[in-house]
């Protein structure tokens, strides 16, 4: 049978300092031998992060030798902002955007902007630029923290998708079984683009468990029972992290996942770490 091409990414925040531009040059360097599809660079909805974001976008675009895969939220924006933004995406050579809602930045409230959900925006974006932009969307094999049930997060990604989505890039999990049970979900449900398992590197487990907690990512509770019986001991912490992520991947790829996109958190190693066990391509 021929082999299927995996795609692999990666994903930056756009950094608050200098230093961390710096830094983030060095980490992109490092990451772009392993020819991934796409950098992908956070944004933050109603001017948060949004000028440090197009930056590195355009950075990434013209200097990198990968292709930049901005993300893009509705939240707290006008629909002449996003025109606008698009249209310099557009102007630069960027063929690919990840569509979100985004998160209300504080004091905003739920009116805030012209378009309340991410399906808005993949319409808006379809409408705006016919089939210029490769669209990526979120899923959420574990179910967002804000639906109703797991049933009406489907019924929301479904009608997401048929909106205009190419494709799908999960929140981060640990459990394979619920990746595979939400890609069938969706699959029956009449949509088929590809769903991309996003992987997060376990590297500093306290901020890790902050980050879950808040966004509706569940650390499996062997997980966390293994790693607090280290206590001290990060060395052996961090091994343990390393093989447990690892482990998942392998599961996914053999499972039939179409690849893998790496939450790097601007930092190199953890990821090269993976990718050697995983035995990719460099």
């Amino acid at each position: 049978m021929p082999t299927t091409k995996k795609h692999f990414s990666f994903e930056f925040f756009p950094p608050k300092t200098d230093a961390g531009a710096d830094k983030l040059r060095e980490v992109r360097k490092t990451l772009a031998v392993l020819k991934p599809e796409f950098f992908s660079v956070t944004y933050g909805a109603g001017g948060s992060t949004r000028d440090r974001s197009l930056g590195t976008v355009l950075e990434i675009q013209r200097d990198s030798g990968c292709a930049a895969a901005p993300h893009l939220s509705c939240i707290g924006d006008s629909k002449a902002d996003l025109a606008e933004l698009l249209t310099t995406y557009k102007n630069n050579g960027i063929r690919h955007i990840v569509a979100l809602r985004g998160d209300l930045p504080s004091g905003m409230g739920m009116g805030s902007g012209e378009m309340a959900y991410a399906s808005d925006l993949v319409r808006f974006i379809r409408d705006t630029t016919g089939d210029h932009f490769h669209i990526e969307i979120a899923a959420y094999p574990e179910c967002h923290p804000q639906a109703l049930n797991m049933d009406a997060d489907i019924a929301h990604f479904v009608h997401k998708a048929k909106q205009g989505a190419n494709s799908a890039i999960t929140q981060y999990f640990f459990n394979a079984d619920s990746y595979f049970h939400f890609v069938e979900k969706v699959q029956k449900a009449g949509v088929d683009i590809p769903v991309i398992p996003g992987i997060m590197p376990i590297i500093n487990f306290t901020n890790l468990v902050r980050f879950s907690d808040a966004c509706g990512a569940e650390i499996p509770r062997w997980i966390r029972r293994q790693i607090a019986s280290y206590g001290d001991d990060a060395a052996s912490a961090h091994r343990f992290g390393e093989e447990v992520v690892t482990g998942l991947c392998e599961q996914l790829l053999k499972g039939g996942a179409p690849g893998l996109h790496f939450y790097t958190m601007n930092q190199a190693e953890p990821t090269l770490a993976l990718w050697r066990n995983l035995g990719l391509p460099r």
